[in-house]
């Protein structure tokens, strides 16, 4: 078998082990009310069957990156697969929540090392044009699996269980690891002539494991406020141990992350572009099911198909901007892409009224779609020009790490804007529903509290329905809610807008970088 052959089926094995990493992230999103039913748990309790995954994943892509380029990034690659199946059978079988929780911890070291290590083995397994090309396949992978989740998902458990969304990867992930062994060449390890740098893998994974919680803690509590009590500590203390990590990293002769990576602007554009990708489009999916399910009425599996409208350009993107990014720049590409999405999200934006429709929906969200489809891969690409083979490991971390933190935090963020708007509405218009007193400050602080995801169910409920006032708090609801929905899109196409810009004044033409 020829070598070329041999590193196409490489990229496959790669990325098998990438599209499971990420697919793992979001497709638990529609597993989550069929859990709390056999649990029987609440809500929030069941929901930290997401967020350890986010956590722990988003606390180790730096420390596994490391290792990776210490110990060699095809040997951590297929540890890291082996215990991703190996902790996918533990949760497939969880008895209780809490055994559940920790095999999704542990699964969330071995998809780290899978998101970490894939693009890193990839830009060094391919050389010339036929790097764009595999990277852009890989980025068109991990878009993919981040926007296919609701659909994979609300497949799987509409016909098989929510366990059936663990055990679909155990046969997946011995594939990979096989071919892994078998096409993927080795890079040689350097671990003889480094050490590892204690300090640093501890300091970098507290600052972020301080940080990443203390957004989960935000969004479990909107009405907290950045600076209160329950917020400061966490806050500060991630901001203290990362000058501190800064400090340390900057004085001794073998760090954990190389600083100069950071003085160079094409690839701090980059990491922020990752950012604002993470941020803007993939956290927006969150909203946009919640939207479908809640509100207009899909199944989980409805809703999915029709998000095809967004992932399906991911697919067929892929490789043609793999070979259009070897051919012409790569910086204005990303940067026109992430303003097409900005407009993408002024269209759904309009679209947001109480008769809103999928027809109405889909035009936003094929822009929405191929800039997703177009920067992801020419993020892969880019990040890696003139990076050392030493450091592609890290390198490819930083960039899922921002990716990463940019999910967590637009999550939050959007979260607060939609939540701001749809209680003012509430308060400004829920005086004016022909109702007695005490009934109306009962239903308005039920949906207060309910917040905009639960609302719908409280007005809509059978109960509520069958009052005479019903319909116009119904009608409040939906009002509210679609204003929240246009202030998330809005303010979504301004953080991709402004990764367009980060694009477009940080990042350098393959020539003068």
């Amino acid at each position: 078998m020829t070598k070329t052959y041999r590193q196409w089926i490489g990229l496959v094995a790669l990325s098998l082990g990438v599209f499971m990493a990420l697919l793992d992230v979001t497709i638990v999103n529609v597993a989550l009310p069929t859990m709390v039913r056999d649990f029987n748990e609440s809500f929030n309790n069941v929901q930290w069957v997401l967020n350890a995954y986010s956590l722990v994943l988003g606390v180790t892509l730096l420390i596994v990156s490391k290792i990776g380029d210490m110990y060699g990034l095809k040997k951590i690659f297929v540890l890291s697969l082996g215990i991703f199946v190996l902790a996918s059978a533990i949760n497939g079988l969880a008895p209780s929540l809490l055994v559940l929780d920790i095999g999704r911890g542990v699964q969330a070291v071995g998809g780290a090392g899978m998101n970490a290590l894939a693009m890193a083995l990839v830009a060094i397994s391919f050389k010339g044009s036929k790097r764009g090309v595999a990277l852009g396949i890989l980025g068109s992978v991990i878009g993919l699996s981040s926007a296919s989740g609701p659909l994979v998902g609300g497949y799987l458990v509409a016909q098989f269980g929510w366990r059936s969304i663990f055990y679909v990867n155990i046969p997946i992930g011995i594939v990979a690891i096989i071919l892994t062994l078998i096409y993927v060449d080795e890079v040689p390890d350097i671990s003889r002539s480094q050490k590892i740098d204690f300090a640093g893998m501890f300091l970098s994974a507290a600052s972020l494991f301080t940080l990443i919680y203390g957004l989960i803690l935000k969004e479990s509590h909107p009405h907290w406020g950045w600076l209160s009590s329950q917020m400061i500590g966490w806050f500060g203390a991630a901001i203290l141990f990362f000058i501190v990590f800064i400090v340390v990293e900057s004085r001794i002769s073998q760090p954990m992350i190389n600083l100069m990576m950071f003085k160079n602007p094409h690839f701090v554009g980059t990491v922020m572009v990752a950012l604002a990708l993470g941020a803007g489009i993939y956290s927006y999916n969150t909203y946009l099911t919640a939207l479908m399910q809640n509100y207009m009425g899909y199944s989980a599996l409805g809703a999915g198909v029709r998000q095809l409208t967004i992932s399906i350009w991911s697919l067929l993107l892929g490789p043609i901007t793999g070979y259009l990014g070897n051919r012409y720049s790569k910086k204005w590409m990303i940067s026109g892409s992430l303003f097409l999405g900005g407009i993408g999200f002024l269209l759904l934006a309009n679209a947001m009224t109480v008769k809103v429709s999928f027809m109405a929906l889909w035009p936003g969200m094929v822009l929405m779609g191929i800039t997703n489809g177009l920067v992801n891969p020419l993020l892969n690409s880019a990040g890696m020009e003139g990076v050392a083979v030493r450091e592609m490991g890290m390198a490819s971390g930083l960039i899922n790490v921002f990716r990463q933190i940019g999910v967590t935090l637009g999550i939050v963020c959007l979260g607060l804007v939609q939540n701001k708007v749809y209680e003012t509405y509430l308060t400004q218009h829920f005086s004016r529903v022909n109702m007695p007193h005490a009934a109306a400050k009962a239903i308005h602080q039920a949906l207060v509290n309910a917040g905009p995801f639960s609302g719908h169910s409280i007005a809509f409920s059978s109960r509520l329905s069958q009052t005479p006032f019903g319909h116009a708090v119904q009608q409040i609801v939906w009002q509210a809610y679609a204003n929240g929905t246009r202030a998330v899109s809005l303010a979504a196409a301004g953080i991709v807008i402004a990764g367009g810009l980060c694009a477009a004044f940080l990042m350098r033409n393959r020539k003068a970088h």
